[in-house]
């Protein structure tokens, strides 16, 4: 019998080593559809005492979930050739060139990674070396690696057999295609199906102890988070890579507590995969997603007539609750970080290239909970982009506007009533071209003269839940 803390030991090691092929594609999935990747035979047959302890684990994870068994399972044990082999394949199948490309580039400009980071190349190692247990939906086959410990396989069983039950009930990749193309919510259904294997997990250790996880006390999921600030692969991913690789274990467990406790057990949490969580704040904050609230819709406009030809649309997506969380936490106070994140209500992005140049223009749009939370943003994410931007001049400042030029283009921040938007690498012309297009009130003049060229910016945090940040040009 393990107690709670060597449980608490056992979920932080599990979303250190099953960061599973079935969840990284969707986040970034193609819209479509590749030829299947599917494992080849296995090298060595799996022995008489693995497939007796997947077909005992099986049956366990199918009462204890109220998931019936529709259908015999393949299963078997992999090598780290094979591991590679498959994880490679089904990278290839669920993302077009297209949009592998426009995804590194949205996280380069957002600054979410470095530019030029190899992402491809890293998350197909981390999940080579990182793989414990996999369920493959397209192939209906459940494989343990080769390198895990036989008194470590049963919890691992348990885990991965929970996704072929909920495959078996729910059929996972046309529930988790339903979101796209919106990456938010397929995040959000990630955590869903990830989270509640973690807790059918968690429970499957519990057996015969009297306790369940539904009763156990809430978990903390930064207290999981680092529970894997050793591991060495983790470790070299950038914070915001690591945290959404991660995030569908811990925030998608303390999700499947909660939504666990609202109901009678599991056969009320079944009900999940018919009314699934549309964003990551819902994740985040369980009783939004138990209230119904839904994110207002946000949209960008056409930009014909916004932006000259050479200007192409990469991908228009939504960053969601928890995208804007791992931004702000770049350069922003963790705390704060939280707090302003729970002010969203709704976001759109854009990711633009000039086609000769190859310059990249972001725009993003969002929507917070009211005007004080929309002033309050104001201050803080215009002292994010001074941050993020530290060689910049002719900046200006107005009542809810900011804007400055630097080595990438200029750079714009506009609030009005419970909306923000900002522009990084455009020029003025094409901001007041795109706040006109979504009907806001023209954008303050511009002065002529030397004045604004040579600013220097003093960033002042006033105490209390209102922080704003403040800035005089050098003189005054």
């Amino acid at each position: 019998m393990r107690g709670p803390k060597m449980l608490v030991r056992w979920l932080a090691l599990l979303a250190a080593v099953s960061l599973l092929a079935v969840s990284l594609p969707a986040r970034r999935g193609a819209q479509q559809p590749a030829p299947p990747a599917s494992l080849p035979p296995p090298h060595k047959a799996p022995s008489a005492e693995f497939l007796r302890a997947a077909d005992e684990v099986l049956e366990e994870m199918s009462k204890l979930l109220g998931l019936a068994v529709k259908a015999p399972l393949k299963k078997s044990v992999r090598s780290r050739e094979e591991v590679r082999a498959y994880v490679v394949a089904r990278m290839k199948e669920d993302r077009e060139p297209a949009k592998r490309y426009a995804d590194q580039k949205a996280l380069e400009k957002f600054g979410l990674i470095p530019k030029g980071f190899p992402l491809d190349s890293f998350l197909t190692e981390l999940l080579t070396e990182q793989v414990a247990g996999l369920y493959d939906p397209k192939a209906h086959e459940f494989f343990i690696a080769d390198w895990i410990p036989a008194g470590g396989q049963r919890i691992v069983m348990a885990h991965e057999l929970t996704h072929a039950l909920q495959d078996q009930h729910f059929h996972l990749d046309p529930w988790m295609d339903a979101a796209k193309p919106n990456d938010d919510a397929v995040t959000a259904r990630q955590a869903v199906v990830e989270g509640a294997a973690v807790a059918a997990m968690l429970d499957y250790s519990l057996r015969g102890s009297g306790m369940s996880f539904r009763g156990m006390r809430e978990l903390d999921p930064d207290l999981l988070l680092g529970g894997t600030s050793d591991d060495s692969s983790l470790a070299k991913a950038p914070p915001f890579l690591r945290d959404s690789l991660l995030f569908p274990y811990t925030a998608g467990t303390v999700f499947t507590q909660r939504i666990l406790r609202a109901g009678t057990g599991w056969g009320d949490f079944n009900r999940v995969f018919e009314n699934p969580p549309s964003s990551t704040q819902q994740v985040l904050h369980p009783e939004l997603y138990l209230q119904g609230v839904q994110p207002k819709a946000t949209q960008l406009p056409k930009w014909k007539g916004i932006l000259p030809l050479p200007w192409k649309s990469l991908d228009e997506n939504t960053l969601g609750e928890f995208g804007l969380l791992g931004l702000l936490k770049l350069h922003l106070p963790h705390e704060r970080a939280q707090e302003l994140a729970a002010l969203w209500a709704g976001d759109r992005y854009a990711i633009l290239e000039h086609e000769k140049t190859r310059a990249l223009m972001l725009v993003y749009r969002l929507q917070l909970a009211g005007e004080a939370q929309a002033l309050r943003f104001f201050g803080n994410y215009s002292s994010l982009l001074e941050m993020k931007y530290p060689s910049r001049n002719e900046l200006l400042r107005r009542a809810n506007f900011f804007s400055f030029t630097s080595e990438e283009g200029g750079v714009f921040l506009r609030c009005h009533i419970d909306q923000c938007l900002s522009m990084e690498g455009g020029t003025r012309a094409q901001f007041d071209a795109l706040t006109a297009a979504i009907g806001w009130p023209r954008n303050p003049r511009v002065l002529p003269g030397p004045a604004r060229s040579r600013q220097k910016t003093t960033i002042a945090v006033l105490p209390g839940n209102a922080s704003t940040v403040t800035s005089f040009a050098a003189g005054q």
